[in-house]
């Protein structure tokens, strides 16, 4: 029993470092889309951390946020501040998707939890950027020039407070509905892998 304890105990360690590795590697490959702004950038970097999150419970999806943004910490160039932000998102979005999936494993309960999570990222990605994130970036970009960037696109959001409700927050839904997406194309074929010694 203790043996097989370990060994699961061993796999969960193990494909929880492997996950956070690929969402390292995904998170370094962001790249920029045409409607927003030119520094916002869209990774899939969630991804490993949603299958975590579904595969072992939503304590390794919250691992696997964590370590990736330690992972990028010493490229950082907000002094860490966009790692905070970003590992709070993350685990906003696994949290609920984990539990509802863990409550009543089944693709309704999957798809149930992951709208929560998307939906709570959003909000809370608004309250970040507002309070954390843009505060830090006006040490590289001023305020004004950053709304500048938004009204480029739209000239109306002339705020902040507007051009984050406008843009960043549908954007982060989309994004996280993205992840669900393709988890939802890929977990049926990888849990096998991921949970193997978890299930015999």
């Amino acid at each position: 029993m203790n043996t097989k304890k370990k060994s699961v105990n061993v796999r969960y360690m193990t494909m929880t470092a492997m996950l956070s590795a690929i969402a390292f590697v995904l998170m370094m490959l962001e790249f920029s889309i045409p409607i927003m702004p030119s520094f916002i950038k869209l990774d899939f970097s969630e991804l490993p951390a949603l299958i975590g999150s579904f595969a072992m419970g939503p304590l390794s999806g919250t691992v696997i946020c964590l370590i990736k943004n330690l992972l990028h910490l010493p490229m950082s160039s907000t002094g860490g501040v966009g790692e905070l932000s970003n590992f709070i998102l993350g685990a906003m979005f696994v949290i609920p998707a984990g539990l509802f999936y863990k409550k009543r494993k089944g693709r309704k309960s999957a798809l149930i939890g992951s709208l929560v999570g998307a939906v709570l990222m959003s909000v809370v990605s608004v309250a970040s950027n507002y309070f954390i994130v843009y505060p830090v970036y006006t040490a590289f970009m001023p305020m004004e020039a950053i709304i500048n960037a938004y009204q480029v696109i739209l000239p109306q959001a002339d705020t902040l407070l507007k051009c984050l409700v406008i843009f960043n927050m549908p954007f982060t839904f989309i994004k996280g509905m993205m992840n669900v997406l393709i988890t939802f194309l890929v977990y049926k074929h990888i849990s096998p892998i991921i949970k193997g010694a978890q299930e015999r």
